[in-house]
């Protein structure tokens, strides 16, 4: 059944208790039930470490610094809309459909040494052009009217963090 607290989903929740290994996992759309050991959500009401925008929090860590990155955001412009707006955050079309999902990846793979557990309605993850490569995905059907939650397992190219390790 759909949950809007996606970690609360059985094969959601066990497909994480069977990837998520290392300790230093971080969550930039954390919501509630994150086994993330970092989490961060613009709502304050939320328990969390952090009440940033996503970007913001992400930009908190150096190079390499996670382990692992959860990447559960909103799944649709509205759902973005929705949620940015109402703590005062500026949200148009345009920045939603293509920047912002971009700033949001392309910081991911810059603070994640290992592995991204990504859901949503697609299986874009984060990709290939940013060093990572697809090790699993777990289809998950709701039924109904109900759209599927896809969940995306990476792991980064080694080579990508050795290059990213050299720079520094």
């Amino acid at each position: 059944m759909p949950n809007k607290w996606t970690f609360l989903i059985k094969p959601i929740a066990k497909l994480l208790k069977e990837e998520m290994d290392g300790y230093n996992w971080i969550d930039p759309f954390a919501g509630k039930h994150s086994p993330a050991s970092i989490t961060n959500d613009i709502n304050p009401e939320i328990l969390a470490d952090e009440h940033k925008d996503a970007i913001e929090f992400l930009k908190m860590f150096d190079d390499n610094e996670a382990y692992g990155v959860l990447f559960d955001p909103p799944y649709s412009v509205r759902q973005v809309s929705e949620c940015y707006k109402k703590y005062g955050y500026s949200v148009t079309m345009e920045t939603t459909q293509s920047k912002w999902y971009a700033d949001i990846r392309d910081e991911i793979s810059r603070v994640c040494s290992n592995k991204v557990i990504s859901c949503g309605w697609n299986s874009t993850g984060i990709g290939k052009t940013r060093g990572f490569e697809i090790t699993r995905i777990l289809l998950v059907p709701h039924g109904g009217p109900h759209n599927d939650t896809i969940v995306t397992v990476e792991t980064k190219d080694s080579l990508q963090v050795s290059r990213s390790a050299s720079k520094n």
